[in-house]
């Protein structure tokens, strides 16, 4: 008796594309929660473990650090070693960092575990991607896919305060890094069982001397923009790190583009679609991780909401852009992409203005006003950045996808942790400025030292305090958005003039 014909390994993984497309929503859900779930958890884990100032600021930093300066060579190793298998080692660092940070006594320890969950995520990042590309052969399909994958990754990031907020709330801040584990688990079960393999064999030796170039140059980008955040334009060590970041990364691209095979493809950034793309997300980035960071001060300390309560307030963000992100695709095929992209990026500029510009005569914002400006930036980024994240993975050539991923995910670390020092800081400058000079002492640092002055005060002069500071940041938040809608403009008009007229990346052939 015959036996029956083996199923082609091609049609198997066609059968499993969405089962895999899952998969890899979950593990980037868990992600993207990451990034933001510790802003919630912070101040009890300071309450506990008592880290120093300097202690403080390498817990938040280490896991971006960290992330940033590994993307490039994470998604060379993925070509060489296997997408997949670079994937699950990836979560399973992330199990083991999390437990660690779970166990944690000293504030060391959670350093070190929050670099090793950069690590981790820089290993799973740019591999979903590349997973993706692989998957889903039809273009269409595949603009589908990389939508839900926009809409993970933006909704992600925005219920990261939400989840983080009913954790901590209840089981305290060793419950935000807990929650990863069975996550990382469950992913790598049946990642294991079910996601496939894949590779893009390259001739030649490992380069080592991109590998560190490219760590030292983006680790020291990523600490220099983080310290003109904290420290604003006059900090020594900031502009230091950004020399020495421009000298090395330099070096890097000079290096890359002499190699036959090099580290990263960046002749990738000649194609007028891909650039124009890198540069939509990264200014989209600017304005969406200056308006987290900004809101999630101005609803806990100005309008005194709990972080439970601040992360629910942000809910019309996250659920505009889910809905947007699952309707780009639908667009690209009945309009030309630089249109999509385009209107995207101005209705997220629609959405920063308009704070600025429905202030009353007390510089007063209700919360109506605010929820349709997190709307309209909702749908806005949603439609943008998804655009965006398609146009630019399709115009990437099939060999040299991880370089594309892991370029788009730089974009999205680079881009939060630029609009927290460059929009956060001009917030911070006016909020200062707008203090009355009866004002006095820590309470001109930050929203939050004047929240915590006006409860230490209690009384009506607390009162009076909290309302100075609140009116004060409302103030400088308002001109922050303002500046971050025109940095969108700027993005809208770059696609309207050079991208092609005729670019469908849900109809062009496969590179």
């Amino acid at each position: 008796m015959s036996r029956p014909a083996a199923i082609p390994v091609a049609d198997r993984v066609h059968a499993r594309r969405w089962i895999v497309l899952a998969i890899l929503s979950g593990s980037l859900l868990l992600i993207a929660m990451d990034t933001t779930i510790l802003n919630v958890a912070f101040p009890s884990l300071v309450a506990d473990l008592q880290p120093g100032a300097v202690e403080q600021l390498w817990i938040i930093d280490a896991y971006a650090l960290a992330l940033s300066g590994l993307l490039v060579t994470a998604g060379a190793l993925g070509d060489r070693w296997g997408r997949k298998k670079l994937l699950l080692y990836g979560f399973g660092l992330f199990a083991l960092a999390s437990l660690a940070a779970v166990f944690a006594t000293e504030a060391w320890q959670v350093i070190a575990a929050r670099a090793l969950l950069g690590v981790g995520g820089a290993a799973i990042m740019p591999a979903t991607l590349s997973i993706l590309r692989h998957v889903f052969a039809d273009p269409r399909e595949r603009a589908f896919a990389y939508a839900v994958w926009s809409a993970v990754m933006g909704g992600g990031m925005a219920l990261g305060p939400v989840v983080g907020g009913l954790l901590v709330q209840e089981h305290g801040w060793t419950s935000a890094f807990l929650l990863n584990v069975p996550i990382a688990l469950a992913v790598i079960i049946f990642g294991a069982w079910l996601l496939p393999e894949s590779y893009a064999p390259r001739a030649g030796s490992w380069d080592w001397t991109g590998v560190v170039q490219s760590v030292v140059g983006m680790v020291a980008l990523a600490a220099g923009i983080k310290q003109l955040g904290k420290s604003g334009l006059g900090s020594p060590l900031a502009w230091c790190l950004l020399l020495l970041a421009a000298i090395v990364l330099t070096l890097f691209v000079r290096r890359q583009l002499r190699l036959t095979v090099p580290l990263l493809q960046v002749r990738l950034f000649a194609h007028r679609a891909f650039s124009v793309s890198a540069v939509a997300l990264f200014l989209g980035m600017v304005a969406l991780g200056a308006v987290l960071f900004l809101l999630t001060q101005w609803f806990q300390y100005a309008q005194g909401y709990s972080p439970l309560q601040a992360g629910l307030h942000v809910l019309p963000a996250p659920l505009a852009l889910v809905a947007t992100s699952l309707l780009a695709p639908t667009l690209m095929r009945k309009m030309p992409v630089r249109h999509v992209m385009g209107t995207g990026l101005v209705l997220m500029a629609a959405g920063l203005a308009l704070p600025f510009l429905a202030q009353d005569s007390n510089d007063q914002l209700g919360y109506p006003v605010m929820a349709a400006a997190l709307a309209l930036l909702g749908f806005g980024s949603g439609l943008a950045m998804t655009v965006a994240s398609v146009t630019l993975m399709a115009a990437t050539p099939s060999e040299h996808v991880s370089g594309a991923a892991a370029i788009e995910e730089t974009c999205y670390e680079l881009g939060a942790a630029m609009g927290v020092a460059s929009l956060g800081s001009l917030a911070g400058a006016l909020y200062r400025n707008n203090l009355p000079d009866s004002v006095t002492g820590p309470a001109r640092d930050s929203v939050g030292e004047g929240a915590y002055a006006a409860q230490e005060l209690g009384g009506a002069p607390g009162a009076s305090l909290l309302s100075q500071v609140a009116q004060a940041f409302t103030q400088g938040m308002t001109p922050a958005f303002a500046a971050g809608a025109a940095l969108t403009l700027l993005a809208a008009a770059a696609v309207w003039a050079w991208i092609p007229r005729d670019l469908r990346p849900t109809e062009n052939a496969e590179h």
